[in-house]
């Protein structure tokens, strides 16, 4: 058996919304003992933390590993290989930002369940586990359809499209309810895929225990999504109040990714993002983070997640989504429960992950400072622990 020590940081127990002084045992990958005083077996490895805090694993539940954060991504035509190869790199900056869990929410081709299989067989080692969704499901022209989506119109053909994910291996669906920023002549507000039809789509992942997303921001098309039986809401820009009951009475999970507006209307038309998107994101961004902490604070589930892959929105850019959800009126500790156990249980590997306990596994983040306390440290990570192993280290 393989043990390690890590010792000598605080530890974050964001189930009990406490951090303490502690150490935390692992065997062979797996979290064995978590106090205040641990004993080390002979021959145990100690990684000394002294300083820092220790958080569990963080994750990312929307994201793009495929698209690199250019100003337009409409302009860029990469081969898969180009693809492959940049994705491989923006996992690695997960690693090295303390994210050891994504869901990719649309990636061309397919490439995202290949390189899903590739780390969960060891050929890829320095990424985080991973769930997938394959190609997004849209409209004939509706959003995304240039950036890899699988067009379909009808009942009949969303099932279809459906099912094609499906067979290639998706853990989840997603949709398209409505118009977004990113793609040419379509606008937020509008509904694009009707109810009848994401119905067919969201049922064919349900019969195999698959979830379906969608991206969703005008308040029509989030209506039409939570009442086809959809599992998360992606941006949810124009929730109102009928929004936000169907949410808790269906039990549906926000992910908000505050992010993706933010660097739009950072960066601009002076640094190249298309005019039309910072047009729409100027329109909508007021809106995206009052309906955020309006669904919050009325006890919506909410998961963490950026939409890296967007504009200035960067793969090393997880804690940035803490930083504005705290600017929101979070406290740090409720930023890190969106991105520790929430996250984990809106995937559903909660039981492993999530939260620093005996029995899970040993994926661990470790910051300077402590982020519970300022979430601004929350941008210098300093160690990532996967599965008991080291995979990034600035100590």
């Amino acid at each position: 058996m393989q043990y390690t020590l890590v010792t000598g940081g605080n530890i974050v127990d964001i189930v009990n919304k406490k951090v303490f002084p502690g150490q935390i045992l692992i065997e062979d990958g797996i979290i064995k003992e978590v106090g205040e005083k641990v004993a080390a077996p002979d021959g145990c490895q100690v990684i000394d933390v002294a300083g820092n805090t220790v958080l569990p694993g963080l994750f990312n539940c929307h994201e793009h590993m495929t698209m690199a954060p250019d100003p337009n991504p409409e302009a860029v035509a990469d081969t898969d290989a180009q693809m492959t190869m940049k994705a491989l790199h923006h996992l690695e900056q997960y690693i090295e930002t303390g994210v050891t869990y994504v869901r990719d929410v649309g990636s061309s081709h397919f490439i995202d369940i290949d390189i899903r299989d590739a780390v969960k067989s060891g050929l890829v080692k320095k990424a985080p586990d991973m769930q997938v969704s394959g190609q997004c499901i849209c409209m004939t022209g509706g959003h995304g359809w240039n950036a890899g989506g699988r067009q379909a119109d009808g009942v009949d053909e969303l099932r279809k499209a459906a099912r094609e994910q499906l067979r290639a291996g998706a853990d989840w669906l997603k949709i398209m309810a409505t118009g977004g920023v990113m793609t040419r002549g379509v606008e937020p507000g509008s509904p694009q895929l009707t109810e009848e039809e994401m119905r067919a789509a969201i049922e064919e992942g349900h019969k195999v225990g698959a979830k379906s997303a969608t991206h969703a921001q005008g308040n029509i098309g989030i209506k039409n999504a939570i009442r086809a039986g959809i599992d998360s809401v992606e941006h949810g820009i124009y929730l109102d109040d009928e929004a936000i009951e169907l949410m808790l009475k269906n039990g549906t999970w926000l992910v908000a990714t505050l992010c993706a507006p933010y660097y739009i209307n950072k960066y601009g038309i002076e640094n190249g993002i298309p005019e039309y998107a910072v047009r729409k994101s100027k329109m909508v961004i007021k809106d995206h983070y009052a309906s955020f902490i309006k669904a919050y604070r009325a006890g919506v589930k909410c998961a963490l997640g950026t939409d890296s892959g967007t504009p200035f929105n960067s793969h090393a850019g997880t804690g940035n989504e803490l930083v504005l959800s705290v600017g929101e009126g979070l406290t740090p500790l409720e930023a890190i429960e969106l991105a520790t156990i929430n996250s984990a249980t809106m995937l559903g590997v909660e039981k492993e992950l999530g939260s620093i306990a005996p029995g899970k596994k040993a994926h661990l983040a470790v910051f300077a400072g402590n982020p519970a306390d300022n979430i601004q440290d929350i941008l210098n990570c300093v160690m990532t622990i996967k599965n008991g192993e080291v995979l990034y280290n600035k100590l």
